[in-house]
């Protein structure tokens, strides 16, 4: 495979971002924002390890890496604009294989308007993609994990626990192909960052915000110890689909908490403000779930407990394992 040709192959045809000043075709790209600040962040995907041929169709390894950086965006309260992408590439992928990971990364960039404006090819033992993702927000409008106070509001948009399911449903191929099947895997396969909802929250003066990448339970340890406050969640509130409470009556609960990877978005939000979230959620297209409410720390550290089955339980941080972790 010549890398220059391939480099011409996955170049865009022209840039949305009126920012962008250099894009490919020089040492670094370059853009001029005016009025925002910049958020960056970066994902890596590794064969054997996040996905395997089994699992994952070339052009949907680029839809799930992409989203999983977008999501991070998302958190911050960030508009997306720009990625770039490193590749090390085995000889067992061919030209085209990779040409689809790029056009599977090009449909989700292009549905939020990204250019892709630089990277790196090199070759190497397993395939391996990281994806840098640059947003803009707002000055000052950045979210954090670091803002939620005694009395929020807690909750969760979307559903839990389906990609799990979906990987699941992947891995046993023995299951009959169903609606509720093929939801699942979708739900693994080419989640949806949650920016449009994220967006319409940005009248609110405090609101805090996590993407749901590891699973709530980390997720929610993460602000707890950002803010220094303790979480109480309520079983009840926690979101799942009718499909995986059909396909996994047993499992729902624990992948609900600890499956990861689904891209939602676990937040906190004064009681007052609340009413705008749940109007941000209507005109985003999302589900938006109340699951719990955020307290004073009472203890030496910060905690999140629990409510299941009448009783209060502290929620210990566990969350997505790889594929090769699985199999070890």
């Amino acid at each position: 495979m010549d890398e220059f040709s391939f480099i011409r192959s996955i170049k865009p045809d022209y840039y949305r971002q009126s920012s962008l000043i250099k894009g490919i075709d020089d040492d670094a790209a370059v853009f001029r924002p005016s009025g925002h600040d910049i958020v960056t962040a970066v994902d890596t995907m590794v064969e054997g390890v996040h996905f395997t041929r089994q699992t994952m169709e070339p052009e949907k390894i680029g839809h799930r890496v992409l989203a999983a950086n977008i999501s991070d965006l998302a958190a911050m309260g960030s508009t997306p604009a720009f990625y770039m992408v490193s590749i090390t590439i085995p000889s067992n992928w061919s030209q085209q294989e990779l040409e689809c990971i790029y056009e599977g990364m090009k449909k989700l960039g292009d549905s939020y308007q990204m250019d892709l404006i630089g990277g790196d090819t090199v070759s190497g033992r397993e395939l391996s993609l990281s994806v840098t993702v640059i947003g803009m927000v707002h000055k000052g409008k950045a979210r954090y994990r670091s803002t939620a106070k005694p009395g929020d509001v807690l909750f969760v948009t979307g559903t839990l626990g389906d990609s799990r399911a979906g990987l699941e449903c992947l891995l046993n191929p023995q299951w009959e192909k169903s609606a509720e099947i093929t939801y699942l895997i979708e739900r693994h396969q080419t989640p949806v960052p949650r920016v449009s909802f994220a967006s319409h929250l940005s009248q609110i003066e405090r609101i805090t915000l996590n993407d749901v990448s590891d699973g709530i339970a980390n997720e929610a340890k993460e602000i707890a110890e950002a803010s220094n406050v303790d979480l109480f969640i309520e079983s009840e509130g926690i979101p799942f689909s009718k499909a995986i409470r059909k396909v996994f009556p047993e499992h729902h609960e624990e992948w609900g908490l600890s499956g990861g990877e689904d891209f939602e978005l676990l937040g906190s939000v004064p009681e007052e403000d609340w009413p705008q979230v749940i109007k941000a959620a209507e005109h985003a297209g999302v589900t938006i779930s109340r699951i719990g409410h955020v307290k004073e720390k009472e203890g030496a550290a910060p905690v999140v407990m629990l409510h299941r089955k009448g009783k209060w339980e502290t929620l210990t941080s566990s969350g997505y394992t790889h594929l090769k972790e699985k199999g070890d």
